[in-house]
């Protein structure tokens, strides 16, 4: 097996981020009161309680490398998550950018980016 790293991401609610991200496909795989462990495929995030976190002065963020960007933009779109450059939850759209990526991001309730990345 490869050697990975999960994100450690913040949590305002537990019960609230897993139907969040239950919506785009993640499932449980671990969950605690300190912790929780969310999959989708080989993605894997990870969560811890901070239940006093501000999103809008969150600085959290991780990247998603995506085998399908696009596909799993529609994903988010079709949850009803708005494009939008305010709010929380909020998606903005993958474009090419000068690096030959194609990047997209979600922006998930507690403020933490997600940048979503395709992979070349």
């Amino acid at each position: 097996m490869p050697d990975t790293a999960t994100p450690n991401l913040p949590s305002r609610d537990f019960a609230a981020t897993s139907a969040f991200y239950g919506r785009l496909g993640f499932a449980e795989t671990y969950r605690d009161e300190g912790w929780m462990i969310l999959g989708r495929g080989e993605a894997v995030l990870e969560f811890f309680p901070f239940p006093d976190l501000d999103p809008a002065e969150s600085s959290f963020g991780c990247c998603l490398r995506l085998d399908d960007v696009d596909a799993f933009y529609r994903v988010c779109l079709d949850t009803g998550l708005p494009e939008s450059t305010r709010g929380f939850p909020r998606l903005h759209p993958p474009r090419q950018e000068e690096s030959g990526l194609r990047i997209g991001a979600l922006l998930d309730p507690d403020g933490t980016l997600l940048r979503l990345i395709g992979r070349p």
